[in-house]
């Protein structure tokens, strides 16, 4: 949290192929061949990324494909993301395509028996 003045902005006309690590915010409007670890990330609607993202926050709004691990997670509606999707909080717009499986942090190894936790966290829910 204490990185928000910090960003790094990839422009439209930029292609980066590699690996790409960065402490600070960045907004990608351009082209990753590489997997994308940092911060915050904001992707814009031109965007494409072929690569995993790993990030505490991530608001997309392009081509993902790779997987995505991130705290906080906005997928817009131009999205379009081929890959599994890795989340504890989770916002989807109407609209978006994502062709992967959905599972939250740490709970890859519950994914044997999905039924068992819903059922726990409605309960959790209702009790309050």
């Amino acid at each position: 949290m204490a990185s928000g003045s910090t960003f790094s902005v990839i422009g439209a006309d930029v292609t980066i192929t590699g690996n790409l690590g960065a402490s600070a915010d960045l907004h990608i409007d351009g082209t990753v061949l590489g997997d994308i670890t940092c911060a915050s990330l904001v992707q814009g609607e031109k965007s494409s990324i072929s690569g995993a993202v790993v990030a505490e926050t991530a608001r997309l709004a392009g081509k993902v494909t790779g997987s995505i691990t991130a705290r906080e997670l906005v997928i817009l509606k131009t999205a379009r993301i081929e890959g599994d999707v890795h989340y504890d909080a989770l916002t989807i717009e109407q609209g978006a395509e994502v062709d992967g499986r959905f599972a939250p942090n740490g709970r890859a190894a519950a994914a044997a028996a999905p039924a068992a936790k819903p059922l726990l966290e409605m309960g959790a829910e209702a009790a309050e």
